[in-house]
């Protein structure tokens, strides 16, 4: 098989691209920069241009990219950079590949849990509404964002993830530091969902839905188990065998981080990979507990600075 993988740099896309190529499958990695090899292509969202050449004979793409979410205070200027990555990004890729003489049979493209908002105590599945707020209006966006791709009979499948659990990046690796010497803490007052998933479960059904084209649509890349951020916080202090004393109160997140705490950090979001479980796949981490053993246990040879390593 033959992959084209956008965001092949962060912690999604390269995990993705490594099992791709340990299993024997080309990957081809869109770059902004001038392409030096052929298993590269370059591509330039912010001007909409997409050197498809090197994608010619591709199996599917895999449309990773997004500028970080944070954490970080939420300016104008870095709300209009989420935006436009996401949309515009995607828009420029979906054009390029529906004006292919031969497209790829496959598109799986990011989304995010945020699409449905604050869900507060309750569970919802890709049947869900759309929510409010930013988030949610950037991932309906987002994912209308591949219609020309749809319209060239790309069957594409929307990817919202939750929060991918790695010790080498993400959200996760970018806190565990702080785990490690007794400063962690549950956010606010810890009794908001978080919906999780595992590097291997993500990387895993990324890989799944590659397979099986006739699966179009949303599908939550989370784990069958969301928690509560209280529930977290203890489960990631034992990973590291240090305890986690210190909550960080939510008017203080608001006052350090604005919009970023009130739709990101303490927003609750309980949300079930219901169609992913109803199409046959099976989840090597369904609860939380092993999934962190295996994530502190990764180490940190990373920066922790990939795009796409939390969805929320």
């Amino acid at each position: 098989m033959k992959v084209a993988i956008t965001g092949s740099t962060g912690l999604l896309g390269s995990a993705l691209a490594r099992s791709l190529t340990d299993d024997g499958h080309r990957v081809v990695r869109l770059v902004r920069r001038p392409a030096r090899t052929g298993d590269e292509a370059r591509w330039d969202p912010d001007n909409g241009t997409v050197d498809t050449g090197p994608l010619a004979g591709a199996d599917a793409v895999v449309h990773l990219a997004g500028a970080p979410l944070g954490p970080a205070r939420w300016t104008t200027a870095r709300r209009r950079a989420i935006r436009q990555s996401r949309v515009a990004g995607t828009r420029t890729l979906a054009a390029a590949l529906a004006g292919m003489d031969a497209p790829p049979g496959r598109l799986l493209s990011g989304s995010a849990v945020g699409y449905y908002g604050d869900t507060g105590d309750q569970a919802v599945d890709e049947s869900g509404d759309k929510g409010q707020g930013f988030l949610s209006d950037v991932c309906r966006d987002w994912e209308r964002a591949t219609a020309e791709a749809e319209e060239a009979g790309i069957a594409t499948a929307h990817l919202r993830t939750g929060v991918a659990l790695s010790g080498s990046g993400g959200l996760l690796g970018t806190v565990l530091p702080l785990f490690r010497l007794g400063l962690g803490g549950r956010l606010g007052d810890g009794r908001q969902y978080m919906s999780w998933i595992s590097l291997r479960d993500h990387v895993g059904a990324m890989r799944f839905l590659l397979e099986r084209p006739d699966l179009t649509g949303p599908f939550d890349l989370c784990a069958p188990e969301p928690v509560i951020n209280a529930a977290y916080t203890r489960a990631v202090a034992a990973a590291v065998g240090r305890p986690a004393p210190l909550p960080v109160p939510a008017f203080a997140m608001r006052a350090a981080l604005g919009g970023f705490a009130d739709e990101a950090a303490l927003v609750s979001q309980r949300v079930l990979p219901a169609r992913l479980e109803e199409a046959g796949f099976a989840f090597a981490h369904p609860t939380l507990g092993p999934a962190l053993m295996e994530a502190v246990s990764e180490g940190s040879g990373s920066d922790g600075s990939g795009s796409e390593g939390s969805g929320r």
